[in-house]
């Protein structure tokens, strides 16, 4: 029998709708939940990327520690992935005794063929490779790490639950039939064409509001629209090949579509999303990626905003607490500028992310094709050759990016490899 519920306490009556005390009780609760977890007999330390999550959980355990907190961190040369200058000039405020590492091509190269039987099944979610790299850098000096993760699920701080919110609220107004045919023109449009009309539309638009993968973003959109219910199209959104059926071999059968967990309608929109996150993405992806890559080099993980106490807390707290001023996490912002000035974290979410593309059309590139050969793929039989071969010499030769798709199938591959019966 199930002994604890999060729809429970969703459920309940809010605690407090005053934002004073609501600040208030969140911060108690993370300085609470920070300190049961600094209990160690071995050196501790913690993961620190400059953003929201991880800077309250140490600057929670600077509070406490009688000296400075060991914090790691992981760099990119990529400018659009690097967070290392962030967490940097964090540390610098509280103190810590920071080590960061810069990822260079060779790591990458190093550590990807063993990913299949580190996580001992079909793991897919990229950021495994930093998350894999600051593990074994922390493990240098320290057996504990404490972890920001829980942060967005609880407080509503993914971007995609302010898309789907403003897209539903856009195209629910127009009739299926209309969004249908709008779909199917969208769908028609040729990549390159996509990428030309993106690159003259860049040219008058300032940077930050500038177009990126283009054709992958139309062919996107051609599937989102159709959705008849925003939870639909929250569904289709944090799913990478919209129709997996087409890929697989066997095809998908109506009782084999992709599962999603079931929360309650009574709830807000945002909490809807937030409750499915907690019953899918964050067990099933965040935390197997964190507890695998730290015990793969001996290091114990835990995560402070995860405590059952805050998170009843958290659902019991409304969603415009949460979501405010155009901002997800606004409870957790206030509570982190108490101690860390807005300068040093408020940016746009980046996510833990790694310029995967670029890696399978050079480092990687020679594994990848020997992972997605079409004799290969023939023989095993659980891929269909066409659309995968199709999809990876778009991603070569093409406009579009589809190294999120491709490294799908290529970690499944990797852990079919990892998995074969000696010889």
């Amino acid at each position: 029998s199930r002994w604890w519920s999060a729809e429970e306490h969703a459920s309940m009556d809010p605690i407090t709708s005053d934002p004073v005390e609501a600040v208030e009780l969140v911060g108690s609760a993370i300085r609470e939940s920070v300190r049961d977890r600094m209990v160690a007999d071995r050196p501790l330390g913690a993961f620190l990327s400059g953003g929201i999550d991880s800077s309250l959980v140490v600057a929670a355990m600077s509070a406490v520690a009688a000296g400075p907190v060991k914090t790691y961190s992981i760099g990119f040369h990529e400018t659009q992935f690097d967070e290392a200058g962030h967490a940097r000039d964090v540390a610098a405020h509280l103190g810590t005794d920071h080590t960061e590492h810069y990822v260079e091509t060779t790591d990458a190269i190093e550590i990807v063929p063993g990913l299949g039987s580190m996580f001992d099944e079909p793991f897919a979610d990229s950021s495994q490779i930093p998350t894999a790299l600051v593990s074994r850098l922390a493990r240098q000096d320290v057996v504990v790490v404490l972890s920001g993760d829980g942060g967005d699920e609880l407080f509503g701080g993914y971007d995609r639950y302010a898309w789907t919110t403003r897209l539903w609220s856009r195209i629910s107004r127009i009739p299926w039939p209309a969004r249908k045919a709008m779909a199917m023109g969208i769908a028609a449009i040729p990549p390159r064409l996509a990428a030309s009309m993106a690159a003259f539309a860049n040219r008058c638009l300032p940077a930050r509001m500038r177009i990126r993968n283009p054709a992958d973003k139309a062919r996107l959109m051609s599937l989102l629209i159709v959705a008849r219910d925003p939870m639909e199209l929250y569904r289709s959104m944090i799913g990478h090949w919209k129709q997996p059926g087409t890929i697989l071999a066997g095809g998908l059968e109506p009782g084999d579509q992709p599962l999603f967990p079931a929360v309650s309608p009574q709830l807000e929109l945002r909490h809807q999303m937030m409750m499915v996150d907690l019953h899918g993405y964050l067990p099933d992806d965040i935390l197997v990626k964190v507890d695998r890559t730290t015990m793969n080099v001996g290091l114990e993980a835990r995560v402070p905003l995860l405590d059952h106490r805050l998170v009843e807390l958290a659902w019991r707290l409304p969603v415009d607490l949460k979501y405010r001023d155009g901002h997800g996490k606004w409870l957790l912002r206030q509570v982190l500028g108490k101690d860390v000035p807005s300068r040093h974290w408020d940016r746009p979410k980046q996510g833990f992310g790694v310029p995967i593309g670029e890696w399978l059309r050079g480092p990687l590139r020679d594994w990848s094709e020997s992972l997605l050969g079409r004799d290969r793929l023939v023989r095993e039989g659980f891929f269909r050759p066409d659309p995968v071969r199709s999809t990876w010499k778009q991603h070569l030769t093409g406009p579009v990016d589809h190294g999120a798709y491709l490294w799908d199938i290529l970690m499944f591959q990797s852990w079919l490899d990892s998995n074969r019966p000696s010889p």
